[in-house]
């Protein structure tokens, strides 16, 4: 066993620091000592979490004594995990969502995500920080900037390169090993982008197996949390954990046969040997050089690894023109019906108390101002608008049978090639249905992309495929990251001044 526990630490897996303590060479309470250590000196620069657990270290011993005297629970026992900052914790952590108005909010119970981690034995290090209200507040916000913690930057190239979002601190915080691992939450590339662009795994799961009780909403139709973490092993322990049926959530009421109790058993390099992977090349159409050579050379990697290549495929719902519609007027529904359980104390309890409230501490609350908060507002909040319907109809139909499913069953393929975020995790996203990217690459020169964002960076490989094809995504990502290994950590060459 290597000596220096603070080298050691940097890129150590899950299985890695499992061993270690099962050993008796390092313990849960060393563990999240380092990791405060490292947040010490680091993220006062990268802002990428916005609070730590005060009861983390007392956690640790608990489970470091649980583990002496009973053996331990399982791959999470004492391992240190940070959630977003929309999901809620039944302790001294908040849950705002990264706003001001409800930086005073702590949450009454775990959310089922939390409950289910701390089931597993993971020590809740603390809250990420994020994009505001995961991206809802206003179209001009920049990616992992809120009001009440200021701006995430990506620890690959801070201030230069896009840190991608709504999970942008959970992306740069794993990335920076400032944890073993992060969950995310995802209505539409919110945890697929982060993980691209730093360099990490990320899975957004099928909507349903996982609850979203518990977890400030934009939408019932799209939302769902995910694990962040540096490797696909890691990632499966962690899906693992988190999965399961909830009762406050119908999503999850799904057919016992999707329900995977361990996906560390897909974990198979030699599938790709079988697999048939489709090119989506209408979708690659507008990347720059050095992106498209990276998807180029993902493409040879699999070539290689035995898989057969189907290029191109084409998409019936290539061309159709997409709306925000389902998250326009679901968002005003069930973030209402989030605010109005907190407590008296708070000083918002609707989405109209949000706006009010912001408008009252503008100078703080709206750098960016709330065009899209405001645009919610608009609607009814009772989700009979024939837009709406329509929309969800369209999305469903067209993204999911029409889109995703068709050209799978056309071409015989297991699943669908993209570059990071690049529209196809949209198509996932508005069918319910899965993504996962594993690290790429990293292009050296970057262009100004819509948005504003630099093109830079590290760049992440995703793959997509129908419902409940979590087990055979992970197979291809696994096979992927084996073959290719792109995961390099970055260089911290700050330090933070505070």
């Amino acid at each position: 066993m290597i000596l220096d526990k603070k080298t050691w630490i940097v890129e150590a897996t899950i299985k890695d620091m499992q061993q270690a303590m099962e050993e008796g060479w390092m313990t849960s309470t060393e563990l999240v000592q380092l990791y405060l250590e490292r947040i010490a000196l680091y993220d006062g620069f990268l802002r990428s979490i916005i609070e730590v657990n005060p009861d983390a270290l007392q956690i640790a011993e608990e489970l470091d004594r649980e583990r002496s005297d009973q053996g331990a629970r399982g791959w999470l026992h004492g391992i240190p995990i940070l959630l977003k900052d929309n999901i809620d914790t039944g302790d001294r952590l908040h849950t705002s969502a990264g706003s001001i108005a409800l930086a005073d909010s702590y949450a009454v119970k775990d959310s089922f995500v939390a409950a289910k981690l701390r089931k597993a034995g993971a020590v809740i290090l603390g809250k990420n920080n994020m994009t505001e209200w995961a991206n809802f507040m206003s179209p001009t916000m920049w990616a992992g900037y809120t009001s009440r913690h200021g701006l995430t930057l990506n620890p690959y190239g801070p201030g230069e390169m896009f840190i991608g979002g709504s999970s942008s601190g959970s992306g740069a915080s794993v990335a920076a090993n400032l944890a073993a691992a992060a969950i995310g939450t995802e209505t539409s590339g919110s945890i697929i982008s982060p993980a691209s662009q730093n360099s990490l795994v990320g899975i957004k799961p099928t909507i349903g197996l996982v609850s979203r009780s518990g977890i400030i909403p934009i939408t019932r139709t799209q939302d769902t949390a995910g694990p962040m973490t540096r490797t696909v092993e890691d990632a499966a322990i962690l899906l693992s954990a988190i999965v399961g049926t909830d009762d406050s959530d119908d999503a999850t009421k799904i057919d016992s046969q999707y329900k995977i109790k361990d996906y560390t058993e897909f974990l198979d390099s030699s599938y790709l040997k079988k697999a048939r992977i489709g090119i989506p090349r209408y979708y690659y159409k507008h990347l720059d050089r050095d992106r498209l050579h990276i998807i180029e050379s993902a493409i040879e990697v699999l070539r290689e690894q035995g898989a057969t290549i189907i290029d191109p495929v084409e998409l019936p719902c290539q061309d159709t023109r997409w709306d925000a519609n389902v998250l326009r007027y679901e968002f005003k529904k069930y973030v209402n019906d989030y605010l109005a359980n907190l407590g008296p104390s708070l000083p918002v309890h609707s989405l109209t108390d949000v706006i009010a409230y912001n408008e009252a501490h503008a100078d703080i609350a709206l750098k960016y101002g709330q065009g899209t908060l405001l645009w919610a507002e608009e609607t009814s909040g009772t989700l009979t608008e024939e837009e709406y319907l329509e929309s969800k109809r369209k999305n469903k139909e067209m993204a999911g049978a029409k889109g995703i499913d068709h050209v799978l069953k056309e071409y015989q393929l297991d699943a669908l090639l993209f570059l990071g975020n690049e529209e196809g995790p949209d198509l996932a996203a508005r069918a319910g249905y899965p993504s996962i990217t594993v690290p790429g690459g990293y292009a050296e020169h970057g262009v100004i992309a819509p948005g504003g964002y630099n093109t830079k960076g590290p760049q992440g490989i995703t793959f997509i495929g129908t419902a409940y094809s979590e087990p055979l995504l992970i197979k291809l990502a696994y096979g992927y990251e084996q073959a290719a290994k792109h995961r390099v950590p970055p260089k911290l060459s700050f330090q933070s001044s505070e």
